[in-house]
């Protein structure tokens, strides 16, 4: 399909010999699909750069082709005013550029020094790897263990393993993927601080976001990219969150129209619907982990019929131990236990958890119930749920034949999120719905939750933005130390509670 042209102006864009890196007209195909169609960033030095665009709208693949893990099809890449060819991540980390993927790339097995090291040449030698890590993690005052296993650290500690593993290779250029996606408040304003000082010292950041919020408060320069199309360039202190919006939707909506139908689908009331009787109840459990370390203390909570409860907590507090108890995955060490025997369970990594990248969308929906099923596969009856899956809940995908692999980050959401609500189950428990979404394919999800909720589900939501938790939750339970407490809807109450101190009312 041919696209009209940009409407947005390009402006502000440095000369390509005074930046550190530039690509100019990027061209790159999937078969049929044209990913990049003659993109462009300008990347100035001591500067962070926003790179902005709905879900597939060729962000990862453009900073891809940058760090050397894509040939592109076309194009010029300029480093510091000299043109290279970037054959390979090992030759793009030679020349300074490092990449932290949204989808953290070390080996659960090892340690953080064994992930740094992993890829240079010669001996391994622990000792002088642990001390290179402390020294790096020293330098750029990111707090992390070099003797801990990876498999041990929460979320955050992990993404800064991924950081210091590309500063121990020295880059000048770091490219973050949706960085603070799945970080608590706390620690993603942590990482921005860290963000702000590696460009004041002279280096460059990339920040893949949806986060138009994020991007304005800590960015010098926006690109925006629509439709693997560069269509807007500018200073961030020339734009705001509407301009962003108007550039990233185009003339599918307009910006006041997509903002406004995200706004309008999460600030309008929950529709008042009856509680049925308890679906989920947990009374005085205790959890422990593969370790045998207790995560989870005397949890009480119950989760009723044509609800939606939230759980808050900063990362590493038991939540994931008690999301995965209250959806089957795990049984708790002590207490009592009440679930329905079938429960949608959408988890936050999708890729590793939920999904098979390699195979198809139909043999992905063929999963839900795939242990309790017997006999031949009703394949055809598989292709047509899932032809209705990609219908009612917008997948946009080339085909139910096609491999998972191929969809966005936010079509493959909304593939889990209707794979899991096809029996319309009694309960479902949701972690991180939005996460590494755009606002378009948020309100997809969200609007799925509160349909499930209207329908008579028992829904548990835990989201690591504290935002999502109050916007869709009726009741709110917040857990800190493995413990768990109702609390008020506000957030005064629900942040007082996730760091262990008692809401105004005493909750």
């Amino acid at each position: 399909m041919v696209l009209p042209a940009p409407a947005n102006r390009i402006v502000n864009t440095p000369a390509a010999e005074d930046a550190i890196l530039s690509l100019q007209g990027i061209t790159r195909r999937f078969g049929s699909v044209l990913a990049l169609d003659e993109a462009s960033l300008v990347i100035r030095p001591g500067t962070v750069h926003a790179l902005l665009g709905e879900n597939g709208a060729g962000k990862t693949t453009l900073m891809r082709v940058a760090f050397g893990l894509l040939k592109p099809d076309a194009g010029t890449i300029r480093l510091r005013g000299a043109i290279r060819t970037i054959p390979s991540p090992a030759v793009a980390l030679a020349l300074g550029i490092g990449m932290v993927h949204q989808h953290f790339t070390l080996v659960p097995a090892m340690t953080v020094a064994e992930n740094v090291a992993l890829g240079r040449h010669g001996r391994y030698n622990p000792r002088a790897a642990s001390a290179r890590v402390r020294d790096v993690a020293s330098r750029a005052g990111l707090s992390l263990d070099p003797d801990a296993l990876v498999s041990t650290l929460p979320v955050g500690a992990q993404q800064r393993c991924e950081i210091v593993k590309a500063l121990a290779r020295d880059v000048q250029l770091l490219v973050l993927d949706e960085p603070t996606a799945v970080l608590a408040p706390s620690e993603a304003a942590e990482l921005l601080r860290w963000i702000r000082r590696f460009a004041d010292a002279g280096n460059a950041i990339v920040l893949i976001t949806h986060k138009l919020r994020d991007a304005l408060a800590i960015a010098d320069d926006v690109t925006v990219l629509r439709r693997g199309r560069t269509v807007l360039a500018i200073r961030a202190s020339s734009t705001n969150e509407s301009g962003l919006a108007n550039a990233m939707l185009g003339n599918e909506m307009t910006a006041a129209a997509g903002v406004a139908s995200v706004i309008a689908s999460d600030e309008v009331a929950l529709v008042t619907a009856t509680t049925g009787a308890p679906v989920l109840v947990a009374d005085a459990i205790h959890v422990a982990d593969p370790r045998g370390v207790e995560r989870v203390r005397g949890a009480t909570l119950r989760v009723h019929a044509g609800e939606i409860v939230g759980i808050a907590a900063v990362e590493g507090e038991g939540q994931h131990e008690l999301l995965r108890v209250l959806a089957g995955r795990c049984e708790p060490t002590s207490g009592s236990l009440q679930r329905p025997d079938v429960v949608g369970f959408v988890p936050e990594d999708r890729h590793h958890e939920a999904l098979l990248l390699e195979s198809s969308l139909v043999e992905n929906i063929a999963l839900r119930g795939a242990g309790a099923r017997r006999g031949r596969m009703p394949w055809s009856a598989l292709r047509d749920t899932t032809a209705s899956i990609v219908r009612d809940y917008n997948v946009l995908t080339s085909g139910v034949q096609s491999p998972v692999r191929a969809l966005s980050g936010g079509n493959q959401q909304k593939l889990v999120m209707g794979r899991e609500l096809i029996d319309a189950p009694a309960a479902l428990v949701v972690v991180n719905p939005s996460r590494g979404l755009d606002f378009r394919a948020t309100a997809a999800v969200r609007d799925s939750l509160r349909s499930a909720r209207l329908a008579g589900a028992a829904v548990v939501v835990y989201s690591s933005d504290l935002d999502e938790v109050l916007l869709l939750a009726d009741r709110i339970y917040a857990m800190h130390d493995g413990v768990l407490t109702e609390t008020p809807n506000d957030r005064e109450s629900v942040g007082r509670a996730m760091l262990g101190g008692s809401s105004p009312s005493g909750a």
